[in-house]
């Protein structure tokens, strides 16, 4: 049972370094809908995770400033009224390592597809 755990807890951190990636000041806001595209189909395990990514796409390409002012709300919405920010936004708002954080939403795109996706070819 602990590897599961472990398992779900390593995957929750990629989610939140793919998603720290999303918040990152060195990124504009048009590569931000993008990436987050590719995680569109993605499963994630963590709701608070998935209630961040909800809330990222649902606000669209806006100047990161403006999407600081306006996620605390919007996962508040999604029924986590305890969300901080700040957790997503990493050292010095987010300036840490893209590669490492870009390899993370890479991870999460190649190795979790939605669970419920169908193969292509197979029908319902």
């Amino acid at each position: 049972m602990a590897e599961t755990k472990s398992y779900k807890a390593t995957r929750a951190q990629s989610e939140r370094d793919a998603i720290r990636l999303l918040c990152s000041e060195l990124i504009d806001p048009q590569t931000r809908i993008r990436l987050a595209e590719l995680l569109d189909t993605y499963a994630f395990v963590d709701a608070l995770n998935h209630a961040v990514y909800k809330s990222i796409v649902s606000v669209g390409a806006v100047p990161l400033k403006r999407l600081k002012e306006l996620l605390p709300g919007r996962v508040t919405n999604w029924g986590f009224p305890d969300f901080e920010l700040k957790e997503y936004l990493g050292q010095n708002g987010a300036t840490d390592d893209v590669d490492k954080l870009f390899e993370s939403l890479l991870e999460l795109t190649d190795q979790y597809p939605q669970e419920n996706r169908r193969a292509m070819g197979q029908s319902a």
